[in-house]
C-alpha cells in the first residue's frame, strides 16, 4: 500500500477540507531545491517548503552539524539549565539582529513566537502599573493560529469560528504614499481612545495575504507614533526574516527598530521546529523584580532544543557566507527580469519583487481555495513545479540554492498557466 493510501486512514492535514480535497502526495526524498514523490516524480520546491529550507533540503553543512550535536546532547530542560548551542546561537543572532535587540526567548514555532511577543508586551505594561488591553494590527495580516496570534490576524478564512474569543484588536490599513496621512490620523485616534499595549505587524510584506508589499517610509512613521505613545512594537519576521527580502531582516529597511521581534521558519533551515522572540533591554528590564510573579512565566517543553539550535547556528553561518549572499543577489536579478516581462502581460494585474520574493496577481477574480486555484496548483505540479497560489496571487520564494535553470522552469510554468485563465 502506498504512503498516500496509508495516510488517509488516520492523518488530519492542515489547511485541508478533507471532504473535497485530493489525496496528499507522498514525498520520499528531498535535496537542494528538489522534492521526489513515491512514484519517482520530481518537483522544484518553489516556496522552500513554506519558506523554511532556504539553504536547500538536506544541506550537508546543516545535517552534519545536527548529527554531531545529536551524539553529544539531544535534549535538556531549559529552565535552570543552559547549553553551548543555545549560547552560541544567541551570540550569532546578536551579530545580525537590529542593534536594539538584546535578549532572546525560545519558543516552538511562528505562532508561539508571536504569542510570546504579545504576552511580553501586555505584561510589560502590567509590571509597570499601566494595565493596557488593546492591540493594534494591520488589516489582512496573518500571524499564526494560536489565540493571541489569531486575534491580531485579519484573514477571516482562518479565524471565523473563533472571533468571539479574541483579544481586543483595532486595525489600520497598510501604509502607501497615497494613504499615509489618513493611516496616521486613524492610528492617533485609536491610541487616544484605547489603552493600546502593542502594535503587531509584518514588516514590508504580508505573506499569507498574497505577498502584499507596503511602504517602508510609511511604516517608519507608524512606528514613530507608537514609540511616542509608549505602544510596544512587535515585528513578525517569521516569514521575512533571514535574507528573504534581500536584507537579513525586513526591519533593516526601516530606521525605527521594533521593541520585539518574532523569528521562525528558516531560523532552523528547514530541519525542525523552533522559534525565537527577541526583545530590547527595555522590555527585559521591566520583568526584573523581587516579586517572582513579575517574571515571564511562559515556557515550552522543547525550548532551545540543542538539535534545533545546532541547525540554526549552521543556517546563520550559511546566511552570512559570501556564497549565499551572491545567490540572493542572483535570484533577485532573475526575479526583476521576469517581473519586467510579466508586467506587460494582459492577464497579469500587477507584479512585485523584493529580495528572493516574487509575486504576481492574475487579472481574474478567484476564491482563495476555489476550483480555479486548484486548477493552477495541479498545472504546476504536472509541470514538476511546487507552487501554492494564494487566491489570484502566484508567488515564488525559492531556496537560495536554486539554480538558474530551475528558476527558468518555474517562470516558464507560470507563463504557461496564463493560458489556462
Amino acid at each position: 500500500m502506498s504512503i498516500q493510501e496509508r495516510d488517509k486512514k488516520h492523518i488530519w492535514h492542515p489547511l485541508t477540507q478533507h471532504k473535497t480535497s485530493k489525496d496528499s502526495i507522498g514525498i520520499v526524498k528531498a535535496k537542494g531545491a528538489l522534492l521526489w514523490d513515491e512514484h519517482g516524480n520530481e518537483y522544484i520546491d518553489g516556496i522552500a517548503s513554506w519558506y523554511t529550507a532556504m539553504y536547500g533540503h538536506c544541506n550537508e553543512r546543516i545535517t552534519s552539524k545536527v548529527t554531531h550535536q545529536m551524539l553529544q546532547l539531544d535534549q535538556v530542560v531549559f529552565t535552570g539549565f543552559t547549553h553551548e548551542p543555545a549560547v552560541e546561537l544567541s551570540e550569532k543572532l546578536m551579530k545580525i539582529l537590529p542593534k536594539n535587540q538584546q535578549k532572546i526567548f525560545f519558543n516552538d514555532n511562528g505562532s508561539t513566537a508571536v504569542e510570546a511577543g504579545i504576552k511580553m508586551a501586555l505584561q510589560y505594561h502590567f509590571n509597570r502599573g499601566d494595565k493596557r488591553n488593546t492591540l493594534i494590527a494591520f488589516e489582512n495580516g496573518f500571524h499564526g493560529d494560536t489565540f493571541g496570534a489569531m486575534s491580531v490576524s485579519g484573514l477571516s478564512v482562518y479565524n471565523g469560528p473563533f472571533e468571539d474569543f479574541f483579544l481586543n484588536v483595532e486595525r489600520i490599513p497598510t501604509p502607501t504614499k497615497e494613504n499615509l496621512s489618513e493611516v496616521l490620523s486613524r492610528l492617533k485616534v485609536l491610541i487616544s481612545e484605547n489603552n493600546c499595549a502593542a502594535f503587531v505587524y509584518e514588516p514590508l510584506v504580508q505573506g499569507a495575504a498574497g505577498m502584499k508589499f507596503h511602504n517602508a517610509e510609511g511604516l517608519n512613521e507608524i512606528l514613530k507614533v507608537c514609540d511616542q505613545n509608549k505602544v510596544i512594537t512587535i515585528a513578525d519576521e517569521v516569514m521575512t526574516g533571514f535574507g528573504k527580502t534581500g536584507e537579513h531582516f525586513a526591519s533593516n529597511y526601516i530606521s525605527v527598530k521594533p521593541d520585539i521581534m518574532c523569528l521562525s521558519k528558516s531560523l532552523t533551515a528547514g530541519i525542525a521546529a523552533m522559534s525565537i522572540t527577541s526583545c530590547s533591554q527595555k522590555i527585559f528590564d521591566a520583568f526584573l523584580d523581587d516579586e517572582i510573579s513579575k517574571g515571564f512565566f511562559h515556557a515550552h517543553t522543547y525550548s532551545a532544543n540543542p538539535l534545533t539550535c545546532a541547525a540554526a547556528i549552521a543556517g546563520i553561518d550559511l546566511l552570512t557566507s559570501e556564497e549565499i549572499q551572491r545567490d540572493i543577489k542572483r535570484i533577485e536579478f532573475q526575479h526583476k527580469r521576469f517581473k519586467e516581462k510579466m508586467m506587460r502581460h494582459p492577464k497579469v494585474a500587477s507584479t512585485r519583487t523584493l529580495g528572493v520574493i516574487f509575486a504576481l496577481d492574475l487579472n481574474v477574480e478567484m476564491e482563495r481555495y476555489g476550483d480555479l486555484r486548484n486548477t493552477l496548483f495541479t498545472h504546476f505540479m504536472k509541470q514538476g513545479v511546487f507552487l501554492r497560489p494564494l487566491g489570484n496571487t502566484v508567488y515564488i520564494l525559492p531556496p537560495f540554492v536554486i539554480t538558474d535553470e530551475q528558476l527558468e522552469k518555474i517562470y516558464h510554468s507560470i507563463e504557461e498557466v496564463l493560458l489556462l485563465i
